[in-house]
C-alpha cells in the first residue's frame, strides 16, 4: 500500500478533487499554508494499493494540465508498513 501527498494551491483542490472522485479514489482534503507569501494550498491524502500510484499520478496531470511554466502540485509517494481502519 502506498500514501499519496499531493499538495496543490487551494484555487486547483476542488477541481483535483472531483477528479480524484469520479475516478473512485478516496482523498481527504487538509486546509494548511505554506509558500510563497504563505499562500492558501490544501494538502490531500489517499492510500492506495500499489498497482494504482500511476492512475492517481495520471488524474493529477490530467487534471492540472502546466500554466505557464509553474508547477501545479507537489507529490510525494510514501511506503505505508501498516493500515488498520476502527
Amino acid at each position: 500500500m502506498k500514501m499519496i501527498i499531493v499538495i496543490v494551491q487551494d484555487n486547483d483542490a476542488d477541481i483535483l478533487t472531483q477528479a480524484f472522485t469520479a475516478a473512485s479514489f478516496r482523498v481527504t482534503r487538509v486546509a494548511s499554508t505554506g509558500g510563497f507569501l504563505r499562500s492558501g494550498v490544501v494538502t490531500m491524502l489517499l492510500g492506495v494499493e500499489e498497482e494504482q500510484v500511476d492512475a492517481v499520478m495520471q488524474t493529477v496531470r490530467n487534471s492540472l494540465p502546466p500554466k505557464a511554466g509553474q508547477k501545479r502540485a507537489t507529490i510525494f509517494v510514501v511506503p505505508v508498513q501498516h493500515f488498520e481502519q476502527v
